[in-house]
């Protein structure tokens, strides 16, 4: 049997590969040589998803492989050194991979050269990594529930307050300029650009703010701790702010069932997005009075969700944004009076996400199963739970 070899990342492992793998066995015995972590990241310039002893794991473990094996080269052409220790029969590349220096490296060593078609198998639809790192991040997105702006130390120097998060599932598209922290979720992606990684939710909050505000940014602006925490920590937060950018305590609930409640009592209704140049903190107007009513509107807030109370958590959530738009009334500039508007008597209570200006409008509802039916613009959240 003649030994056949194919070499690549095989990161985001799909049915791609597996039809690929099995094309290539017809020629006989198959081995596989990977990409390591770091040609990965020298070559393509991100870390992969999974590392490569995992992504070793899963290619061994198809039926088509006969053995796997990490390249111990660099670039491009990382796999000389196994090609050079197995003397395959055959070297067998896509039609993406097909590369002259490729042929001849095997043109030199006497190695049969196979190029492939990209085609999928039979029934299933054509997939590649390339789409599907454009598709498939699965990068959180956060929700801010209550006391937001008592993040920024230019608020809370005049009392402390809770701020409260809800971490999100991407399963909407989440647009850029509409209050969801698309901006901090951007700078996670430069470094994770598909999942966060497996570690303390809140030191990894922790590296993505000193990450997006490095003290070289150029517009001067320091992100609110709430963005990264919001996204990085799973389930529902508060973060507790004293004068300073980094809460004093957080505290956080993955209660099933009040995840749940949650899930059942907030949707999104999709808004025009943030103008560019809008400029919310215009016009701002922070008192020590109107700071005192924030944080009140959130400690009501929480202790409304922890008894499932919604008559209590709508008139906090209701309270919570008037105070906010007390201090910032250019949150609802631009078209958010005009959807503001047109919900208010439907919902329950209703503010908007992030600085405002646009984006979604994120409402209390009695039922949010019933109000999408009669809604169909209407967006469900899905809290993203601890443990994965």
């Amino acid at each position: 049997m003649k030994k056949v070899f194919v070499s690549g990342c095989y990161d985001l492992l799909h049915s791609g590969h597996v039809e690929f793998f099995w094309q290539a066995s017809q020629y006989g015995d198959l081995y596989v040589g990977i990409g390591s972590d770091a040609t990965i990241l020298e070559y393509k310039h991100h870390k992969t998803v999974y590392s490569e002893q995992e992504r070793l794991f899963m290619v061994k473990s198809i039926r088509y492989v006969k053995d796997a094996f990490i390249n111990a080269g660099s670039g491009i052409m990382d796999f000389i050194p196994t090609v050079d220790a197995l003397k395959p029969d055959i070297l067998v590349v896509n039609a993406d991979g097909d590369k002259e220096e490729k042929r001849q490296f095997c043109k030199e060593r006497g190695i049969e050269y196979v190029v492939l078609s990209r085609d999928p198998h039979e029934g299933l639809e054509a997939r590649s990594s390339t789409d599907l790192k454009k598709t498939e991040s699965r990068i959180p997105t956060r929700l801010d529930i209550a006391g937001t702006w008592i993040d920024q130390p230019y608020v809370s120097c005049f009392a402390p307050g809770w701020a409260i998060t809800i971490s999100l599932e991407p399963n909407f598209e989440v647009r850029e300029r509409c209050g969801l922290s698309t901006s901090t979720r951007n700078v996670i992606k430069r470094i994770w650009p598909y999942q966060l990684p497996n570690m303390d939710p809140e030191m990894l909050a922790r590296l993505v703010f000193c990450f997006e505000n490095h003290p070289e940014r150029e517009d001067g602006i320091i992100s609110g701790a709430q963005d990264a925490i919001g996204i990085c920590v799973p389930g529902l937060c508060r973060h507790y702010y004293d004068n300073h950018f980094w809460p004093e305590k957080i505290e956080t609930c993955n209660d099933e069932s009040t995840l749940q409640w949650l899930e059942n009592h907030l949707i999104m209704i999709p808004m025009e997005l943030r103008k560019p140049g809008c400029n919310v903190v215009e016009g701002k107007d922070i008192t020590k009075p109107k700071v005192k009513t924030l944080a009140k509107a959130a400690d009501n807030c929480w202790n409304a969700i922890m008894h499932k109370d919604l008559q209590a958590f709508a008139e906090a959530y209701k309270a919570s944004f008037e105070a906010q738009v007390a201090m910032f009334p250019a949150m609802i500039q631009g078209c958010v009076q005009s959807y503001i508007d047109a919900y208010k008597d439907k919902v329950l209570a209703y503010k908007m996400p992030g600085a405002g200006g646009g984006g979604y409008l994120a409402c209390v509802v009695a039922n949010a199963e019933k109000f999408s039916k009669e809604h169909k613009e209407t967006i469900r959240i899905t809290i993203r739970r601890s443990g994965y």
